[in-house]
Order: C-alpha cells, then sequence, then structure tokens
C-alpha cells in the first residue's frame, strides 16, 4: 500500500461515516451500523498502509551510510 491509498481510505471512511450519521438521523439503524462498520475497516486499512510507509522510510534511514567524524 502507499501514501495514496491510505489517503483514498480515509476519503472513503468520510463517506461511509457521514452515511452511517444521515442513517441514523432517518433510523436507518442497520445501514448506519453497515456504513460505520465500513468506515472503520478503511481507517484501519488507512492506518495500516501509513504505518508500512513510515517502517519503509525508517528501514531506508537505517540502511543509509553515515558519516563518521575522523
Amino acid at each position: 500500500m502507499s501514501l495514496e491509498e491510505a489517503s483514498r481510505q480515509l476519503e472513503a471512511a468520510i463517506h461511509d461515516a457521514r452515511v452511517s450519521f444521515d442513517c441514523i438521523l432517518l433510523e436507518e439503524l442497520d445501514r448506519a451500523h453497515t456504513n460505520a462498520i465500513t468506515a472503520r475497516a478503511a481507517v484501519d486499512a488507512a492506518e495500516q498502509a501509513i504505518r508500512v510507509e513510515l517502517e519503509r522510510r525508517q528501514s531506508a534511514e537505517g540502511s543509509e551510510p553515515s558519516e563518521t567524524a575522523d
């Protein structure tokens, strides 16, 4: 996953959360519940993508040669 994917997942989470909110107002609780679950799954996917990117960057920083003082 990439940071672009994390962004897409967060946009999807925002949408699903808004739909869930509207469904609650309309008392469509089954649909609200479903959208709340999908919003949470999208947030989890975004968090995973960000974590993978952080680990990749930390690994890249660790593999760079360090400067030593003479």
